[in-house]
């Protein structure tokens, strides 16, 4: 019995050129290959958790849908990648930093509550709130799955996000609401 031999993984210059014309495999190969050293980067930036989880996957999904601008000319395909994620760092910063100024004007512009609040009332507008805070794609997401009753295939369809990051935005996005109502709503009605 003959033993059977395995195709060999190509080399990195071969992924690369595969890539750039649109090779799905090679777009898998270079996800195993380098997902690891774009995932520390991100880590590195924001710590463990869903920012660098998005950065991640935002750099490849960048990456893949803007091929045809790779060159390997220019320079290897790990190198590309890590240029990407330096810019989806750059983003997420900035939109970190836009959403902290407008929690802060929020915050000096907004008046005392009265004493007696109605907790129906006060549930919803801190759950407006919070939702204010929530960036994009996140915000947009949850309101087609809750407002506008859409299923998670119709919101990937829609926005053209894969179903996966769809799915995970969801579950992401309604675990912080959770846990910033519980805490606010303990203070609310302690």
């Amino acid at each position: 019995m003959a033993a059977e031999v395995l195709p060999l993984e190509p080399g990195d210059d071969e992924v690369g050129r595969r890539f750039a014309a649109g090779d799905e495999q090679a777009l898998a190969w270079a996800y195993e290959r380098w997902a690891g050293q774009v995932h520390g980067m991100a880590v590195r930036a924001f710590g463990p958790g869903p920012d660098a989880e998005d950065v991640t996957q935002q750099t490849f999904v960048s990456a893949w849908t803007g091929r045809a601008g790779y060159s390997s000319a220019r320079g290897p395909l790990p190198a590309w990648l890590v240029g990407i994620c330096r810019h989806k760092i750059a983003d997420t910063w900035a939109r970190l930093e836009r959403q902290r100024r407008t929690t802060e004007a929020v915050a000096v512009e907004a008046p005392a509550p009265p004493a007696a609040v109605d907790a129906v009332v006060a549930d919803r507008v801190l759950l407006l709130g919070e939702l204010d805070q929530i960036g994009q794609p996140q915000r947009g997401i949850i309101e087609m799955a809750f407002f506008e009753d859409l299923t998670h295939v119709q919101i990937a369809t829609r926005t053209g996000l894969p179903l996966g990051t769809v799915k995970s935005h969801i579950r992401r996005t309604l675990e912080r609401l959770r846990a910033r109502l519980e805490v606010d709503g303990a203070a609310l009605h302690a």
